[in-house]
């Protein structure tokens, strides 16, 4: 009964506008009110509400978050993108290319769909509507490319799964380069495929010389990606220092080298990464009372128990649970849902044996899809928004993509080994 009164209030408060966090927090302190038997003590949603937060890992996030910020302010972000049109520009679709390959390369300097979106789409979106490209298409085209961030170490929506499940964040990381690798080369295939279609042409083959020299320019932001993968690999540095790394190395190069970035700048870009950082957290904090109070009523046990009832067999298990968060997609942007919905479904992974890292990765890919079709469909927003086109067109040039992300879940649902043999392989 608390829950029904606790879901009904989150829903009714979200309908007349609250923001999501509060939402959270106000029904649940309806359901502890309403508690059976007599009230919750209230101090119980200020306890839960730090207990949600109080983890060493999660330093990770905002450390994470700043790097971004600092990259995409010290100039790394255009870098790329004169990188990506030097070694991939001749090829057909030039500038969908291009903007696919540098979201590939953005993907593991971020973490973060949204600021790799952001960064690209202000410079990409604006070129390819110049040359001629559809605008829907060109804003669809940096959606796509932007999904790889959360999937590609280091990923912020893993930081925050690792820390809710108590698994290895390095293995986790690494699950999800394969999937990740898999959803670029569907994407790169389809704008081939959709250049040729409408006739966008390509650029001009760049001498390799001109490659040399972007490569070399560029390298300081190339070096990012693998400098987290062996340095957390090696054991050099965890995956929190790894963050704090990163920042120190941004603005090294940001400031000293490419010096698109001043000294007093940092100020600007410290209060920026604050205020996004500020927001995860809080998002964190308060899903506490929330799951409590689904913890007390069982909630997580009755829904393991009910899927279980329909099968035993751990496909069908994964396909199910698959469904169900494709629907919750549809509702709730992916850290939301990852901390309300995970600890329910942590128990269906534990009673099947299913491999953490495996369904850990499965599970952050699915509700990652939700971010590429509407209602919620965080990046066709913001894509739309910064192309100033309407969301639907957008929406409708991202079904290519949206198809090809669904068939990689299915893949990686259906064959484990696709995410776990590089764990496997590279952590012992």
């Amino acid at each position: 009964m608390i829950i029904i009164i606790s879901v009904l209030m989150f829903f009714l408060l979200l309908m007349i506008g609250l923001d999501v966090g509060y939402s959270m927090i106000v029904a649940a302190l309806a359901g502890m009110f309403f508690h059976a038997g007599s009230p919750v003590d209230p101090v119980m949603a200020p306890m839960t509400l730090m207990s949600n937060v109080d983890s060493a890992a999660l330093v990770a996030v905002p450390l994470f978050v700043l790097a971004g910020e600092i990259m995409n302010q010290g100039g790394l972000t255009r870098r790329l993108v004169e990188w990506a049109t030097a070694m991939v520009g001749h090829f057909r679709g030039s500038l969908s290319q291009v903007a696919m390959t540098t979201n590939l390369v953005m993907a593991g300097i971020s973490g973060s769909a949204v600021a790799d979106a952001t960064a690209t789409g202000a410079m990409l979106i604006p070129a390819m509507k110049k040359e001629g490209y559809k605008p829907g298409y060109a804003a669809a085209v940096i959606a796509a490319g932007a999904l790889l961030g959360p999937i590609l170490p280091p990923s912020i929506p893993m930081v925050i799964y690792a820390v809710i499940a108590n698994i290895s964040v390095a293995k986790l990381f690494l699950g999800g380069i394969v999937p990740a690798m898999m959803l670029f080369g569907g994407f790169v295939t389809i704008c081939s495929y959709t250049a040729k279609r409408h006739h966008y042409l390509a650029k001009p083959r760049v001498q390799w010389r001109e490659q040399v020299r972007s490569t070399r320019i560029a390298i300081w932001a190339l070096m990012v990606p693998l400098l987290v993968i062996v340095g957390i690999r090696s054991g050099w540095i965890t995956e929190t220092e790894a963050g704090g790394a990163i920042c120190i190395y941004a603005i090294v190069v940001g400031v000293l080298i490419y010096r698109d970035l001043r000294f007093r700048d940092l100020a600007k870009v410290f209060f920026s990464a604050g205020k996004t950082s500020a927001v995860i957290m809080f998002l964190l904090a308060a899903a506490g009372p929330f799951s409590w109070l689904m913890s007390e009523a069982h909630i997580a046990t009755t829904i393991s128990h009910a899927v279980l009832g329909i099968s035993k067999d751990p496909l069908v298990v994964l396909l199910v649970v698959n469904v169900m968060l494709l629907v919750v997609g549809m509702v709730f942007e992916p850290l939301p849902a990852l901390v309300m919905f995970v600890p329910t479904l942590l128990p269906i992974q534990a009673a099947l044996g299913i491999d953490p890292i495996h369904f850990a990765t499965v599970v952050i890919v699915n509700l990652m899809i939700g971010m590429l079709h509407p209602p919620v469909g965080l990046l066709i927003l913001i894509t739309s928004a910064i192309g100033k086109v309407r969301i639907w067109s957008v929406a409708v040039e991202t079904l290519p993509f949206l198809g090809w992300s669904l068939v990689v879940l299915i893949l990686i649902s259906v064959f484990p080994h696709l995410v776990t043999w590089l764990p496997t392989l590279l952590v012992k």
